[in-house]
């Protein structure tokens, strides 16, 4: 024990804990016999309100006089690595307060388990690697086919880049971009984050910086590798020694001093966290590059409204290839399109496709996977439904018995509950369903199926149908001769508030994979989104989608939070934020949620402006915490989470 009127050394921890009211720094006295105990280092440490030791890390270090103030002192130091260096820990606590979340939970996507034989074998004091002359004269080349990118690059400047939908050596064309820009980052001493949203995505730009930078110089974030294997990938990220660090939407927060911050398509959902506090690696990415002062990409075929906003704003500058490549878009014709029995493929789609299927690839895209995902009652067309959970049901090939996609029970004996028959008709085909009907009307063509099920990731140049889903379009040698986007009327029916630009990422990725000249064909659709599509104009299409929802005040022309939470919590919630100012149509509800909880559960929609963001967050975050607190005293009756907050909803949906 510390002697009184003498100083002594005080750890600040943040513990690895879910519990909100735990989010903060908590003091602990260090002992001598801990020796000399650096900052950022995982250890363990008394919870005298649980009377058990938990994890955590230490932030900072400090000394006081005050030997009598009664602290708990640090159980043991786990590892003297430090894993948690401070500007890492600035950038969770402030994704986490802009979020209404805990740091923790942020860390605890970045930081690995530890692995005690890795961390024996890792050494620090790797040299520097250096990317070769050659590597370094192609990727300078690369960045000179965009306007004004390498003066924003020697500027630490932010920018929207419209990738070039070409092929270098097999490779993608924005692949290729992300490689030379992390070459020409670290020949400058500097480290790159390059990130993508699915393996796909990392497996191409792992296949273009294996032929820009040095092996040694790749960090891989990856949710495929060993345990083992992310921690030595992380363990190379906390060294001085600069490095590419390319992965998953994690990878945004890797510990290295960070040059570049580069996000392809971010407007892909799996960027998206899952978990709490749901932040989404974009952003994430600008959070980071305030902070850091880094260079900021974000490279996609197509523009998101969130990317346009900042654009518009100024925030953002728009960086586009110096000769611009426009795919050939074929559209639908008003005949086509207005004909009473308008076939799926109409016939100059289907002359397109089986001339070029003569010399080369062709790619059909469709909406679903396996053969016909749903089907109706033959009499009145009502959705069939499973009589066990209500799901719907679909079948796996032709004459097959109908399947439930939620249980997945057989439905031999089904009987329509509106009409009483017991006929069943195919009201949609998905991709092997296509497949059946294309071999059929291409003889002597073999079609390739890529989907979920069958995963393709590359084609040869010999002639082939590739009929494949939204997202998992196979490569092909030399580009397809021709794409077919089939489909398309019934992607734009869900109701989803972002399905328009979604639908037109998805069609200008697959159209990005043509060869040069190569007829792409919209089928069925018309309208601002075909217009877009064609002219390769996708800013203008996130532009007249922003203009529509700045007036009903949804995102990203508005911040939106959802508060779900028991009825006296949400009403505790809601008044905490009255002092705040806002608009008097900010909340939307709340509503009823439909659960067998007890006691019920509402739910309600939160709309702010970015300006009153911290302020919002703060509240609803204070909110949180006291009724975890209301809770772990006893005076809720539900083992259940009072009160749970969800910021930056893409969606909101009451």
């Amino acid at each position: 024990m510390p002697i009184a009127g003498t100083s002594r050394r005080i750890a600040r921890v943040l513990l690895d804990s879910p519990l909100p009211q735990l989010d903060r720094l908590f003091d602990y006295a260090l002992p001598a016999d801990l020796g000399d105990v650096p900052p950022g280092v995982r250890v363990r440490v008394p919870l005298r309100t649980a009377g058990r030791v938990v994890d955590g890390y230490v932030v900072e270090l400090d000394t006081e006089d005050d030997a009598d103030r009664p602290l708990s002192e640090v159980d043991s130091v786990v590892s003297l690595v430090p894993v948690l260096p401070d500007h890492l820990y600035r950038l969770a606590r402030r994704a986490a307060d802009r979020a209404a979340g805990s740091a923790s939970d942020v860390l605890r996507l970045v930081i690995p388990k530890r692995q005690v034989r890795v961390e024996k074998a890792w050494t620090a004091d790797a040299p520097p690697p250096v990317p070769s002359d050659d590597a370094l004269a192609a990727a300078r080349d690369v960045i000179e086919s965009y306007d004004g990118l390498e003066e924003l690059l020697e500027q630490q400047g932010r920018a929207a880049v419209e990738a070039i939908p070409v092929f270098h050596d097999g490779e993608p064309g924005w692949a290729v971009l992300l490689a030379s820009v992390a070459a020409r980052t670290l020949a400058s001493g500097r480290s790159s984050i390059l990130v993508v949203p699915d393996h796909r995505d990392l497996d191409h730009l792992l296949a273009a910086l294996a032929l820009t930078v040095p092996a040694e110089a790749v960090a891989r974030y990856d949710s495929r590798q060993a345990n083992p294997d992310r921690y030595r990938a992380f363990l190379r990220s906390l060294e001085e020694s600069p490095c590419v660090v390319v992965g998953n939407r994690s990878a945004v927060y890797a510990p290295v001093r960070a040059g570049v911050v580069a996000v392809w398509d971010d407007g892909d959902p799996l960027l998206g966290e899952p978990l709490a506090p749901y932040i989404n690696a974009r952003d994430a990415a600008l959070l980071r590059q305030e902070q850091e002062d880094s260079s900021l990409l974000f490279v996609g075929h197509t523009r998101t409204t969130d990317v346009e906003r900042l654009v518009a704003h100024g925030w953002l500058q728009d960086v586009r290839a110096a000769r611009r490549v426009l795919p050939r878009v074929v559209l639908s014709t008003p005949q086509e399109m207005d004909a009473p029995t308008a076939q799926r493929m109409p016939s100059s789609a289907f002359l397109s496709a089986r001339n070029a299927a003569a010399e080369g690839p062709v790619l059909v895209q469709v909406s679903r996977p396996g053969f016909a995902p749903s089907l109706v009652c033959a009499e009145c067309r009502a959705p069939a439904r499973c009589a066990h959970c209500g799901g719907p049901l679909g079948a796996k090939h032709h004459g097959a018995v109908p399947v439930c996609a939620w249980c997945g029970r057989g439905a031999r004996a089904w009987t329509c509950p509106a009409c009483s028959s017991t006929k069943l008709r195919l009201a949609s085909s998905g991709s092997e369903r296509t497949a059946d009907e294309l071999g059929r009307a291409f003889p002597g063509i073999r079609v390739i199926v890529a989907d979920s099920a069958h995963p393709v990731e590359r084609v040869d140049d010999k002639p082939s149908l590739v009929v494949a889903t939204r997202g998992a379009e196979p490569l092909a040698e030399g580009g397809y001769r021709a794409i077919v986007l089939l489909d398309g009327a019934r992607m734009l029916q869900a109701p989803d508030l972002r399905i328009g630009e979604a639908c037109l990422r998805w069609w200008s990725n697959a159209a990005a994979l043509a060869a040069p000249g190569a007829p792409i064909h919209l089928v069925g659709v018309d309208g601002s989104i075909a217009r877009a599509l064609a002219t390769w104009n996708q800013a203008g299409y996130a532009r007249g989608e922003l203009a529509e929802r700045a007036p009903l005040h949804m995102p990203p022309a508005a911040r939106v939070a959802l508060v779900e939470g028991s009825t006296a919590a949400m009403g505790r919630a809601l008044a905490s934020l009255t002092e705040l100012a806002l608009p008097p149509d900010a909340v939307l509800g709340p509503v009823p949620v439909e659960s067998d909880d007890y006691p019920p559960r509402v739910r309600a929609l939160v709309r702010f402006e970015y300006g009153a963001g911290a302020r919002v967050a703060a509240a609803l975050r204070a909110a949180v915490v006291a009724e975890a607190v209301a809770a772990r005293r006893g005076k809720g009756k539900s083992t259940r989470i009072a009160l749970t907050v969800r910021l930056d909803i893409l969606d909101p949906e009451l």
